[in-house]
């Protein structure tokens, strides 16, 4: 992509600005700080717990450790279908049907006998070996083994997985679908998590349209479609999505429900800049909100916004989102994400970085995400990357982190999977 000079010069100007605000005011927190900050928020918040059905608690986590109520397995089990066997063969085939899982406690074998069994079968006592089905000939009554037969193979003896007590997934653990295997393996009926964080989203504009094509100098409401199920990815409970105005009525009926919400985090979109209507900043200040990020130096979505409502361990967050489509997304990625994260009890998400295909050009001061498409070996960045697009994040698996000054080709960059690409949280 080529850059002219005036490129270079609007980039220096709006650096300029964004750097040293007039008055004396807030400087835009660096990007990796910005997101620290939010995690560190979520993480001083006492967690709830509750307990909760196994079909509920996929994608919550465990507040307490996931003990083995029991042997795992609990009885000597077959590992293939074929025949128990005890002591050295050939062995006399017992006369009547074999074993099959889930049946009675089999009667035990005498020493030269074979019976049929069944995978998951419960081995009769004093069984040597299971040999399987295609190891084995029978021939007048009699069961040959077509190769050497070791002591205990393919028998899964009592408590091979587990012993009763045994620890099998401490406090923190993120609960998969595999762990509602293993926890109903284990026999829970249910489980002690933390629940997902409650969300609100207010979307703030008189020139949006929830249908039809825009007209009028009206505009299609592209993030109330967008925000729940993105958030919902994210692993939290999205309880309401509304819409309200830019007009005074409408700053205050943000603050009523900025300050009346029972849930864990609001999130707003559009208002968070210093304009005529911008009302998120004055809302703040009359909620009594403190503000811990106030603009981040990463574009786009520079004028975002995280506050507290409450104390530091008990207080309500509201995550300031930009108005712009994609500025919005970067927000969600910057300040939402870590937060909830850290709200829901999860771990941070891992770092790792891909080497880019292409020049990508940076800010002079701020960090870059630039909407990428992963391949086997590069981040490609894909075009329509303004702050009010959404074609490119569209089509992306990731956003790349460009730092200032940008990256040359071949170059590794942080990328920051999208929920959908990386199989985000479990719903």
């Amino acid at each position: 992509m080529t850059r002219t000079d005036a490129d270079g010069d609007l980039d220096e100007a709006l650096a300029l600005v964004s750097r040293t605000p007039a008055g004396g005011g807030h400087r835009a927190s660096p990007w990796p700080r910005a997101r620290e900050t939010a995690a560190r928020a979520g993480s001083g918040i006492r967690g709830r717990t509750h307990r909760v059905a196994l079909a509920d608690a996929l994608g919550e986590v465990l507040t307490a450790p996931l003990d083995a109520l029991g042997d795992l397995p609990s009885f000597d089990t077959s590992a293939m279908d074929g025949w128990a066997v005890a002591g050295p063969g050939p062995w006399n085939i017992r006369p009547g049907g074999g074993i099959l899982a889930g049946a009675e406690p089999p009667a035990p074998l005498g020493d030269g006998e074979a019976v049929r069994i069944a995978t998951g079968a419960r081995i009769p006592a004093d069984t040597s070996a299971v040999i399987r089905s295609e190891h084995a000939r029978e021939s007048g009554g009699q069961l040959y083994a077509a190769r050497p037969v070791d002591h205990g193979q393919d028998i899964r003896p009592r408590g091979q997985e587990c012993r009763s007590g045994d620890l099998l997934l401490p406090p923190g653990s993120l609960i998969t679908p595999a762990v509602l295997g293993l926890a109903a393996a284990a026999g829970y009926d249910e489980l002690s998590t933390r629940p997902r964080p409650r969300v609100e989203v207010l979307v703030l504009g008189d020139e949006l349209l929830t249908e039809g094509l825009p007209r009028e100098g009206l505009i299609r409401d592209a993030l109330s479609p967008m925000l729940g199920p993105w958030l919902t990815r994210l692993g939290a409970e999205v309880t309401a999505t509304r819409r309200l105005g830019d007009d005074p009525a409408g700053a205050d009926a943000l603050l009523a429900a900025i300050t009346g919400s029972t849930a864990d985090v609001v999130v707003t979109t559009g208002g968070t800049a210093s304009g005529p209507v911008d009302h998120v900043h004055p809302v703040l200040a009359r909620a009594g909100a403190e503000l811990l990020v106030d603009g981040v130096a990463v574009r786009p979505g520079h004028p975002m916004v995280l506050a507290r409502l409450g104390g530091r361990a008990d207080g309500r967050h509201v995550v300031g989102l930009p108005g712009n489509p994609l500025a919005a997304v970067s927000g969600l990625l910057t300040l939402a994400e870590p937060l909830l994260r850290a709200l829901a009890g999860r771990r941070q998400r891992p770092r790792y970085t891909v080497a880019v295909e292409g020049d990508v050009h940076g800010h002079p001061y701020d960090t870059r995400l630039v909407p990428v498409l992963l391949t086997d070996e590069h981040a490609v960045p894909l075009r329509y990357n303004g702050p009010a697009m959404l074609r490119g994040v569209a089509a992306a698996d990731a956003l790349a982190v460009v730092p200032p000054h940008g990256v040359r080709s071949g170059q590794d960059v942080e990328v920051l999977d999208l929920p959908w690409a990386s199989g985000g949280c479990f719903t």
